[in-house]
């Protein structure tokens, strides 16, 4: 009887200790709770009062204070394991704000709260910009015309000046067009469908070029003279950052200004740099330039060392060295190096003025933040439905076998993927804007945009060029993909390469940044502050109980513990966002506290859970497209195989994290029966085969799922131009099937003799089984698929000179 009573008794103290974890109750809630367990299971006295003394001591925070926390800070810095962090990292950790991906490290978010976040909506204004100007650019010079004279049109660049391209982000006051974020984004979605060369010349202008420095921080006098001039396109910008030594470690920067007392008795600065990889250097009339800048006598009164400095410099300046260019690929868009030697400029040429001398590193990072979330994901969206558009429509005209080679297993995964990503792409693009359009700068949403939009896009481009063959890689005007193709490598490598953006900055810095409690802790050790630092360890100590109980407990339900702040269909899918966030968070308290400062060094294990953050992210925000587009029963297959898809990518990272965690003990624990465990109740699993399929017949059909999924490209009107043509082949090519079944049919039946459809359209119209439309309709839809499917041919002189001119293939087929 007493063994019953003390397994009941046992059995309900388990149970209220993980209800409360998992809940996160206060710390005199679990006082409580302990202390009457102690008198439940009848403790000894003596050690009831102890432990009460204890427990009370622990909830009186001088004393805690002075004979615990105090303690635990010598211990964490006799062991070494603090995290040092560098000015420049601290820059970049401090830039910006913290927004959802703040909750994930919480390990419980507000699921809710995510999901109704702002949605944004482009307003008449803005749609008519695209239907208008952005249309007109995209017509007036077709991606091939651009590569074959190495520049865009003289005509093109006049308009963009005209139409105020190069000032969509400069207020109205300035001249600019004072577009938001969103409406930008949607530019840059549309141009990029057009060319890589368009998105290279706006993009520099309006996300990484002066005026977004100017706008944040430089002198009303500054603004008045520059803006209305960059609005104008009167001066074309560059900025200047990397270097021969110094790519993404600023630190190395060997650019280097003085600060001087000129004869006049006024302020001047004499630079001397050595720059390259600038965009639009070689015909750049404004250079925004970061150097280190050096105060020998003083005189602005910061110190001999000011720090790194943003300044304006005039390309006309003596001394600036231009005119020369890369070859990134080649791909025709300005791309340069900069040198200078001996430039002098006045002092208030600093973008500020003497107040903002030293600050250039933290000017950069916070305008870095913005334009990683912003201009990546919006060339990147518009190539992923560009590429959905070409894809599906070229493998319903293409045929092998009789049959479309979109109705091949084979073509049918990669064509599923790349209309669902896109789906995500989108998600996430839009729902980025609105947080930066609402005010938020967050640098490692930024950092994840910048790293996953250039590597899907590269996944769903190289999907593409599969599909279409040699249709893909035989260049000219009829050719889709490979300018994006040979393309793609660039935006994976500026404006920090993705290596360093997976494994440095979305977890690595993003954990200090992010995480509730971890960098108060280290600003408290460094200073010394134990009432600071005893104000986030504790709470910092039962976040991580709370994790680890939820993460157990959210494992065994599969989710279920969780409420999604939905029904129905995609309410699983909230479920399993809060048990991948609470194992995400448990994890990753764990390898800070054991790893401390050299985490930053193990940068495989970083980039795991760099991917774990990052899907979560792109999860949330493809659940609230779906919700603001008022969950579209067409959508719901995309949604679900790209979330199928992201969970898996989370069960991958989460398996290489518990087969590397090198810890005593819990490693052993993770890389054994945790990962076993896991193994067999994994959070996710690729999608299936029968859903891919369902995908891939929707988008090889015209209609509005394949309208929505690609919608904000650009659409050549006429069947002059490849796509044009593609699409016309592709419509024709649908109506003539239903003409061909009924060819089939009566083939079956007997009506018609056995034979090939196509070769029995004069026997049918004979017979009666097709009108004479139809008859007709059948030849014209494979004249125009015959040429839609042919490639470019040139004489050998023609190949040979430097601008291709293709042979008329109007006759061919």
């Amino acid at each position: 009887m007493i063994s019953i009573s003390l397994a009941i008794a046992f059995s309900i103290f388990i149970f209220f200790f993980a209800i409360f974890g998992y809940l996160n109750v206060p710390f005199w809630v679990w006082s409580i709770y302990f202390v009457l367990a102690l008198l439940v299971f009848h403790t000894s006295i003596w050690i009831l009062i102890i432990f009460s003394v204890a427990i009370a001591g622990l909830n009186i925070p001088l004393i805690r204070q002075n004979l615990i926390t105090h303690s635990i800070m010598r211990a964490i810095r006799i062991s070494g394991v603090l995290p040092t962090i560098s000015e420049t990292e601290k820059a970049a950790i401090e830039a910006g704000t913290v927004w959802i991906e703040g909750e994930f490290f919480t390990g419980a978010p507000n699921l809710k709260r995510l999901m109704n976040e702002p949605y944004p909506k482009l307003s008449p204004e803005i749609q008519a910009f695209l239907d208008g100007p952005v249309e007109q650019v995209c017509r007036m010079a077709t991606d091939w015309e651009i590569y074959r004279h190495k520049d865009l049109p003289p005509e093109v660049w006049n308009y963009l000046k005209q139409e105020r391209f190069f000032g969509m982000m400069i207020p109205k006051e300035y001249g600019g067009l004072g577009f938001s974020n969103l409406a930008y984004s949607a530019t840059m979605v549309k141009l990029a469908s057009r060319s890589f060369i368009h998105t290279a010349t706006v993009g520099v202008t309006n996300s990484l070029g002066p005026a977004k420095l100017l706008l944040s921080y430089g002198t009303q006098a500054q603004k008045e003279y520059y803006l209305p001039r960059l609005a104008r396109g009167d001066d074309i910008p560059c900025f200047a950052l990397t270097e021969p030594q110094a790519g993404s470690d600023a630190a190395s920067i060997t650019s280097c200004g003085v600060v001087f007392r000129a004869g006049n008795g006024k302020l001047y600065l004499r630079l001397n740099f050595r720059k390259r990889y600038i965009t639009l250097g070689a015909i750049a009339t404004l250079i925004g330039l970061a150097i280190k800048l050096h105060d020998p006598d003083q005189l602005l009164g910061k110190g001999k060392d000011v720090g790194i400095t943003c300044i304006l410099v005039p390309a006309n300046t003596p001394g600036v060295v231009l005119g020369k260019r890369h070859d990134p690929m080649g791909v025709p868009f300005y791309n340069s190096p900069i040198e200078g030697r001996d430039v002098i400029v006045p002092i208030d040429q600093i973008i500020g003025g003497i107040e903002q001398a030293g600050q250039g590193w933290k000017m950069l990072m916070q305008t870095l933040a913005a334009g990683r979330g912003i201009s990546f994901p919006a060339t990147c969206t518009g190539i992923a439905k560009f590429v959905t558009r070409v894809t599906s429509a070229y493998a319903t005209v293409r045929r092998q076998f009789g049959l479309s080679i979109g109705r091949f297993e084979g073509i049918e995964a990669p064509l599923a993927r790349i209309a669902s990503l896109t789906y995500l792409l989108e998600a996430a693009r839009l729902y980025t804007c609105a947080a930066v359009d609402r005010g938020e700068r967050p640098p490692v949403v930024s950092a994840i945009a910048k790293y996953h939009f250039t590597e899907l896009s590269r996944q769903l481009i190289n999907d593409g060029m599969d599909i279409l063959g040699g249709f893909g890689i035989c260049r000219g005007p009829r050719n889709l993909l490979a300018n994006i193709y040979i393309a793609t490598p660039i935006p994976i490598t500026v404006e920090g390469s993705n290596i360093l953006t997976r494994s440095l900055m979305i977890f690595g810095q993003g954990a200090i940044r992010c995480h509730p409690y971890l960098y108060q802790e280290i600003e408290a050790l460094n200073s010394g502050d134990t009432v600071a630092f005893d104000r986030v360890f504790w709470p910092h100590l039962g976040l991580i109980f709370r994790n680890g109980v939820r993460a157990i407990l959210l494992n065994l339900s599969r989710g279920r513990l969780a409420c999604p702040p939905v029904r129905g269909a995609t309410a699983i899918y909230y479920r399993k966002l809060a048990w991948a966030a609470a194992t995400f968070a448990c994890l990753a308290d764990l390898v800070l506290l054991t790893f401390g400062g050299t985490l930053k060094r193990r940068e495989t294990l970083t980039g795991r859970f760099a991917d774990v953050l990052s899907w979560m992210y792109l999860i949330m925000a493809t659940l609230r497209r779906f919700e603001a587009e008022g969950r579209h029963p067409d959508d719901l297959p995309l949604v679900h195989w790209s979330t199928q898809y992201a969970f898996a990518q989370i069960q991958q990272a989460l398996e290489g994290i518990f087969a590397n965690v090198s810890i005593p003990v819990l490693g052993a624990i993770l890389r054994g029966p945790v990962a076993w465990w896991w193994r067999l109740n994994p959070i996710g699993t690729s999608p299936s085969d029968i859903l891919g399929h369902h995908i891939a017949r929707n988008i090889q059909i015209p209609g509005d799922i394949r309208d929505r999924l690609t919608n904000g490209i650009y659409l050549p009107a006429h069947s002059d131009e490849a796509l044009g043509r593609l699409e016309k082949a592709f419509q024709l090519s649908i109506e003539a099937e239903n003409v061909l079944k009924l060819i089939k049919n009566a083939s079956q039946t007997g009506q018609l003799p056995q034979s090939k459809p196509e070769s029995l359209i004069d026997a049918a119209l004979e017979a009666g089984v097709i009108t004479a439309e139809a008859a007709q309709l059948v030849q014209e839809a494979e004249r125009i698929r015959t040429d839609a499917i042919q490639v470019d041919t040139f004489t050998l002189e023609e190949y040979q000179r430097d601008q291709l001119i293709p042979v008329n293939l109007a006759a061919i087929g």
